[in-house]
């Protein structure tokens, strides 16, 4: 790889990185926090884990690596299906095969 393909990969891995720190401090600011494993397949806020970059790419309803912002203190509380709850964490629930 050459020296300018490595610069470029570096300054997309900053500028993602730097994005997300935006998009949660955002959510932070609205009074919503990041809520993991609510979210319905293609729903999510952001970051679902390994295979998914950002908005939308969960492929699982509740996956548990994949967060939705919700209004600050309804997380933990919120009535989903077959028992799950949501969590301020990543869970190792309701991942995508593969």
């Amino acid at each position: 790889m050459s020296y300018s393909m490595k610069s470029i990969a570096v300054a997309g891995s900053l500028a993602a990185a730097l994005a997300a720190q935006f998009a949660t401090a955002a959510a932070a600011q609205d009074g919503k926090e990041k809520c993991y494993g609510v979210a319905l397949a293609g729903q999510n806020d952001c970051k679902a884990g390994a295979g998914t970059t950002c908005a939308g790419t969960s492929k699982v309803d509740y996956q548990g690596n994949a967060w939705k912002a919700v209004p600050t203190g309804t997380c933990t509380t919120m009535e989903l299906p077959d028992g799950r709850m949501g969590s301020l964490e990543a869970l190792d629930r309701d991942l995508p095969q593969g």
